[in-house]
């Protein structure tokens, strides 16, 4: 792993503030206002540096910057990216954040040329870049796990699509349904989620690099060159409004992950019920499942409970993120570093979520004989009823007809269901279900971001290809 080498004395800088002034700030303060910013920024690293390596190559041509001190500059931000995608960088005590440890590092290695990657931009829009290119990132990946989920239950509903499974409406034993059926519900459900994924996707997809504090700048910056370089679909034009769309851009992302979150809470309550002996629907394998210190035959859903309540605490993200950004002016304020410590978090615990969802119903056994039981026979009478009314019965004295049979006790089904219309448990639409998230899917361009990202970090020795892996 590339070290960064050791410089004479005028260049060991200590770290500094990127708007420090002189004025040493009570530690009561620095440590209050940093929050957690040393450790959550960590992640941001590798998108902070290609955002420092697209904005460089904008200075170079525009004069600010020589094109041997370009050429400086990308070779020790190239080694900087590497670092940062082992997850070996740091950001050392004293320094506020990774803006500041990144330009450190490079006022350390290069003098004076370091300092001069800040032209042009602030902090602020340096956060919101990281942030776009970060959140990109991300949901590519969850994007993948979505995926991956969906082919699960997908498949689980085309190998138990013949086996019913009762239905119910108010906890009352309802109408027939099938494993088909449940597993292509919560299928399609994520297809749902993947529209909400792709509004926050191209919400973020817009390049606010240039809007500095909120004002723009009075250097000739070339913002659509710096757009094409990150690989960005668009720009946040106004640069007022780039600001403004921090805490917007989180919130809409954080309704996509209460989205999914809502989508596999359900699957949980439902697992946690079918499990139970009272049901006795699923199972799984005893190595799946807890035990109690006191009952020996206890298998406990565990995994599906706490699945239930971080979804239920991810599906409250909006409203927190909501709550830090009401009655906010225009313009840069400092509340809105605490999303970070909202939705950074969030992201990893919804990625856990999506994981383990697959990985426990890649093994669940499901009762192929609960209809089997006569506590069941109820659930037939729709079914009755529809057959009298084919054979030409009114279907009000259909109704009528099966009531009483069963208020008399004679009621007796025939388990058999002919349901043949779209959606249904004889009719499950794989293929329509499938391609309609094969069109959500289409309209992500994961690729553009790579290739760019990679073009960027490329540092001449093959490590191109190996980026595109690791982003």
């Amino acid at each position: 792993m590339y070290a960064l080498p050791t410089f004479p004395a005028f260049l060991q800088l200590a770290p500094m503030k990127l708007w420090e002034k002189g004025i040493d700030t009570a530690k009561e303060i620095e440590t209050f206002t940093v929050g957690k910013d040393r450790e959550l920024d960590r992640l941001l690293a590798p998108f902070d540096i290609l955002g420092t390596l697209a904005h460089i190559t904008m200075l170079e041509s525009i004069g600010l910057l020589e094109a041997e001190e370009l050429r400086q500059l990308q070779a020790a931000l190239k080694h900087l990216y590497a670092t940062a995608q082992a997850g070996d960088f740091v950001i050392e005590e004293g320094v506020e954040d990774v803006h500041s440890q990144v330009e450190l590092l490079l006022t350390r290695q290069l003098g004076d040329i370091g300092k001069k990657v800040h032209s042009g931009r602030s902090r602020n829009d340096q956060v919101l870049v990281d942030l776009k290119l970060y959140f990109l990132h991300e949901i590519r990946e969850i994007t993948a796990l979505v995926r991956a989920l969906f082919e699960t239950l997908q498949g689980l509903s085309e190998r138990h699509k013949a086996v019913l499974l009762p239905g119910y409406t108010h906890f009352q034993v309802a109408m027939p349904s099938s494993f088909g059926l449940w597993f292509g519900a919560y299928a399609e459900s994520l297809v749902d989620d993947l529209q909400f994924l792709l509004a926050a996707y191209r919400v973020a997809d817009q390049n606010p690099l240039g809007s500095a504090a909120g004002y723009g700048s009075s250097f000739p910056l070339d913002r659509s060159m710096t757009t094409t370089l990150l690989g960005f679909s668009e720009m946040s034009y106004n640069v007022v409004y780039a600001q403004m769309g921090r805490g917007k851009t989180e919130k809409l992302f954080a309704f996509a992950l209460s989205s999914l979150a809502s989508t596999l809470n359900k699957l949980a309550a439902d697992v946690c019920l079918f499990m139970s002996q009272n049901f006795g629907f699923v199972t799984f394998p005893d190595e799946l499942t807890t035990g109690s210190s006191i009952m020996p035959h206890k298998k406990n859903p565990d995994v599906f409970e706490i699945l239930r309540a971080k979804t239920n605490r991810l599906q409250s993200l909006p409203l927190e993120i909501s709550h830090i950004i009401t009655n906010l002016p225009s313009g840069y304020h400092r509340d809105l570093q605490l999303t970070k410590e909202s939705l950074l978090p969030a992201i990893a615990d919804t990625k856990d979520c999506l994981g383990i969802t697959r990985f426990m119903l890649e093994r669940i056994q499901v009762n192929t004989q609960i209809l089997d039981a006569p506590i069941y026979d109820y659930l037939f009478s729709v079914e009755e009823v529809n057959r009298e009314v084919l054979s030409g019965v009114p279907f009000r004295e259909a109704y009528q007809k099966v009531g009483k049979a069963i208020a008399a006790g004679t009621f007796k089904p025939d388990k058999t269901v002919n349901h043949s219309h779209e959606g249904s448990a004889g009719n499950l639409c794989h293929a329509q279900v499938q391609a309609k998230l094969e069109r959500v899917m289409a309209d992500f361009s994961f690729e553009q971001k790579e290739r760019a990202w990679a073009r960027l970090a490329d540092d001449g020795s093959g490590s191109e290809s190996a980026s595109r892996s690791n982003m």
